[in-house]
């Protein structure tokens, strides 16, 4: 089932007219389906931009919401399992130091792909920014009434 337009009206951004008469013309123009229960209106960039000023105003003014809170307690949840030694009496954190201690001992060349430093590294590092997200989400979900 395709979409329909209305047949009153003219599409934009597809005819032949100038871009001046696009602009200025203050006909609506109603997209229909049959999977829509009324027509919605196709909405004009151009127009967006002249109501808010000139700018386009697409998130929140604070969209990130950085926090320093998030950062801080996720690295402190991830460095404190990541500690733990369990592979073979010695722990991620250390393995992963270890071998860029071992790696820097030969500096000007980079480390063989079949080094262990690149599974410490990617290890810990997909450890720690899973642990990030998941406290971002719990905390502003916490804090901003989600559950």
């Amino acid at each position: 089932m395709a979409a329909t337009f209305a047949p009153s009206s003219t599409v934009v951004g597809l005819g032949s007219s100038s871009l001046s008469s696009r602009i200025s013309s203050p006909k609506k123009i109603f997209l229909t389906s049959g999977f829509l229960k009324s027509g919605v209106e196709a909405r004009n960039p151009l127009q967006q931009a002249n109501a808010n000023g000139g700018r386009f105003m697409c998130f929140q003014r604070d969209w990130l919401r950085k926090d320093l809170n998030v950062i801080g307690f996720g690295l402190i949840g991830w460095l404190a399992p990541s500690s733990i030694p369990i592979i073979d009496g010695k722990s991620l954190t250390g393995l992963f130091f270890d071998s860029i201690g071992t790696e820097l001992a030969h500096f000007p060349s980079p480390p063989a792909l079949t080094s262990q430093f690149w599974l410490w590294l990617i290890t810990w590092h997909l450890g720690l920014f899973i642990c990030l997200t998941f406290g971002q989400i719990g905390f502003k979900g916490r804090t901003e009434d989600y559950f």
